[in-house]
């Protein structure tokens, strides 16, 4: 007598609504990541230099925004010296490569420039640059 042997079902997976789910995924994705940009602020006029060394846009750069007015800008917020101090210090804990770039106003009182240098080195952000634009003559 022959023994029959009974096939097993193999196992499958639908993939019909496959291609459902991973627009679904994207769209939410897309929905719910943010890509924010800092704005800094659109009325400053940056100091003219005969010289200027163009620096890219990297990882390890921070920007610190001075209105003409004083005002103090760090992540599009306004901030003061004992912020700029507590935040730097942590950015140079996670990355002691941090370039501090300070957008300051040709118009404004130097003290305001002062502080923050003052605030930066405080905290041993020892690595900082001056935004000017290129004097055409």
């Amino acid at each position: 007598m022959k023994i029959e042997r009974i096939a097993k079902p193999k196992a499958v997976i639908p993939t019909a609504s496959m291609a459902d789910i991973a627009f679904l995924l994207i769209i939410f994705f897309m929905l719910t990541t943010v890509f924010r940009k800092e704005k800094g602020l659109k009325t400053i006029q940056f100091p003219q230099a005969e010289q200027t060394q163009r620096i890219r846009k990297h990882k390890h750069l921070a920007y610190i925004w001075i209105s003409n007015r004083g005002d103090i800008f760090v992540h599009d917020l306004p901030v003061d010296t004992a912020f700029i101090k507590r935040d730097f210090q942590q950015r140079l804990f996670e990355d002691p490569q941090l370039l501090t770039m300070i957008m300051a106003d040709k118009r404004v009182k130097y003290k305001y420039v002062h502080m923050v240098t003052e605030a930066l080195r405080a905290v041993k952000a020892l690595r900082v640059s001056f935004r000017t634009d290129f004097e055409k003559k």
